[in-house]
């Protein structure tokens, strides 16, 4: 290490220093950034635009359409490359910035790294109040950047052009942190940016990050040992958290060598192919009898990389009271969760120690048969579900001809709304982390976004197999112009666009709660004088894609041969019915707020049932 110094700006600096950050993946070292979403405004174009200009070939900035979007692109990037690489997003100040919460909170619930660069007011305050500031008379230095406290791993606010020295190595290993990943905000101020700062040159040297594996303690390994040798009926519940280990080799070896069954949460799905004997389905709200049949008769839990949220557990109904957990967690707060018996530490480390732990354990034969027999029953079920014949367009059906004509490294895009269950439920996983279910915040909007974001990380590693997005007509309404992206950016997309008429999952919970359709479908809109349905094909032809109208699942495979084909995103619409045609079995206890006292007769009848149900649930223990 010298003494010289080289003088740049402070958005200079922060561009020079991300450009120079790397990470060894497979041998292979790749710039840890990968590159960038932004729209420029007046707080971020003449600084951070300027420094932008110059790393284009190794810093590549894709113009977004809506900040939201290019959080959510950002996120889903970040899951495609199992959180070792990420994007930053870069907004103007006010309400540009602002656009980013919805973002950063997805990015906060399903701890994936994204960098937030997002312009401020005036450090002096001379302008004040300059345009979009937001004035709180009590305290001048509260701005909107400070929303992001709630939803980001690391916060700063850069008020001298050295704090960056600090800071930017701050931000970057929180998002590299397996325990600690997150997002990372860092509020830049419009005449800071331009500030200039003479900063050592040793902080741009190069440098190569390795991923934390964090070995857990002997004792927690001791602890947890006693607990599965006296198992009777054990279950491996296998999270998201083993795919971002790259723990999926360590899992399996376990299961198999103990003949333990395996079940899948959310993110978890793509953990085990669909026909791995030990693979007994999905888990929890969303999930598949199979599953939740062996939940039910567990009496040892191992939790491997997963939060336990409400969907997982059934809002904590779907295990037995006297169940027993151990969590697997590289992150102590989860780890811990419901008196679990914690083994804090990197999942591939810890399974293998597991596994060398229990080297004398023995699952009676009759445990595994019966989680085995319920999975084919489990298997039927979905067999008969998306075949296609004398019914209802569905979401199953959409979901089978693409299954089953699908490559088995494409990769799989849904959040929110119906398709979430539906993907979760009835999806057969062909090959290994190829299910992107985006649940954590259960986010509408993600879906074209996100895909966009996978898609530019697929093109880096798969370019010739394709991103597959399932997409209800809420969600397309809500947020589409990422679709544009995909055609001006050439990332190709497949998106499906399911029409059931509005909200239909939520009108769905809403007649099962006892209530009537109100304000969910278009139809049941009062306010909605005269109601049409939208022509999405010709929105989606309207912004360079590929589009077309089927009328039933054999059109749908039809057209997604053509999809495959095509050099360009394509957009199939189908109409689904909104009442008929959904997975009706798999399901668990899921507590919703119902009303204690209603005029109706009906939601006090389903008040009366839900509450009845609340007697198998764990109170926090």
């Amino acid at each position: 290490m010298t003494d010289a110094t080289i003088r740049l700006t402070t958005a200079q600096a922060i561009i020079r220093y991300l450009d120079n950050q790397f990470i060894e993946i497979d041998g292979e070292e790749l710039r840890v950034c990968g590159g960038g979403f932004g729209i420029f405004g007046h707080g971020n174009v003449t600084c951070l635009g300027e420094a932008l200009y110059g790393v284009q070939d190794t810093l590549p900035l894709y113009r977004g359409q809506n900040e939201q979007g290019m959080g959510f692109a950002a996120a889903a990037y970040a899951k495609q490359w199992l959180r070792q690489r990420f994007m930053f997003c870069t907004a103007s100040a006010g309400p540009g910035t602002a656009n980013l919460l919805t973002s950063a909170a997805l990015a906060h619930a399903n701890r994936l790294p994204a960098l937030m660069l997002c312009g401020d007011t005036f450090l002096t305050r001379l302008p004040d109040p300059v345009l979009q500031q937001l004035e709180h008379f009590g305290n001048p230095t509260l701005g909107v950047n400070d929303a992001f406290k709630s939803v980001s791993r690391y916060w700063d606010r850069i008020t001298h052009p050295a704090q960056i020295i600090q800071s930017l190595p701050n931000a970057l290993a929180t998002m590299l942190d397996p325990a600690d990943c997150g997002p990372a905000f860092i509020g830049l101020p419009q005449d800071v940016q331009g500030w200039a700062f003479d900063y050592p040159e040793a902080f741009f040297a190069k440098r190569v990050h390795k991923i934390r594996r964090q070995r857990p303690c002997e004792d927690e390994i001791a602890a947890a040992r006693a607990i599965i040798m006296s198992a009777k009926r054990p279950v491996i519940i296998a999270g998201g958290g083993v795919q971002y280990s790259r723990a999926v080799t360590e899992l399996t070896a376990l299961a198999e060598e103990f003949n333990i069954p395996v079940i899948e949460t959310i993110a978890g799905r793509a953990n085990m192919l669909a026909d791995h004997p030990l693979n007994i389905g999905p888990v929890g709200v969303t999930g598949s009898d199979s599953a939740n049949a062996v939940a039910a008769k567990a009496d040892v839990i191992i939790a491997v990389g997963t939060r336990l949220q409400d969907f997982t557990t059934g809002s904590w109904t779907a295990f037995a009271k006297d169940a027993k957990i151990v969590g697997v967690n590289v992150g102590r707060h989860d780890a811990m969760k419901h008196m679990s018996a914690p083994v804090v530490g990197d999942a591939k480390v810890a399974l293998t120690d597991l596994q060398r732990a229990l080297k004398s354990f023995a699952v009676d034969p009759t445990w595994t048969e019966f989680a085995q027999s319920e999975r084919v029953k489990w298997d039927a079920y979905v067999a008969k579900n998306v075949a296609s014949g004398n019914r209802v367009n569905s979401y199953a059906q959409a979901i089978g001809v693409v299954n089953d004509m699908c490559d088995p490294r494409d990769r799989v895009v849904a959040a929110a709304g119906g398709l979430p269950a539906e993907v979760t439920a009835n999806w057969r996983t062909k090959d290994i982390g190829t299910v992107d279910v985006e649940f954590g915040f259960s986010c509408m909007g993600y879906e074209i976004a996100g895909g966009w974001g996978a898609r530019i990380a697929q093109s880096q590693r798969e370019p010739d197999k394709d991103t597959i997005v399932f997409c209800g007509d809420g969600s397309y309404m809500l947020m589409n112009s990422d679709i544009y992206s995909s055609v001006l950016t050439r990332k190709k997309l497949i998106v499906l666009v399911l029409d059931n008429g509005g909200f239909a999952v939520i009108n769905k919970l809403q007649n099962n709660t006892g209530n009537e359709s109100f304000n969910n479908l278009i139809a049941d809109t009062p306010t909605a004088v005269d109601p049409f349905t939208v022509d999405f094909e010709a929105h989606a032809a309207a912004m360079g894609a590929n589009a077309e109208t089927v009328a039933n699942p054999a059109e749908l495979a039809e057209a997604f041969k053509r999809a495959k084909a095509a050099d360009k995103t394509s957009v199939i619409v189908m109409k689904v019915d909104p009442y008929e045609g959904w997975t009706t079995e798999g399901h668990t206890w899921w507590e919703v707020g119902t009303p204690e006292v209603s005029d109706s007769a009906s939601v006090m009848e389903k008040h009366a049932e839900i509450e009845a149900t609340r007697t198998k649930q764990r109170r926090g223990l």
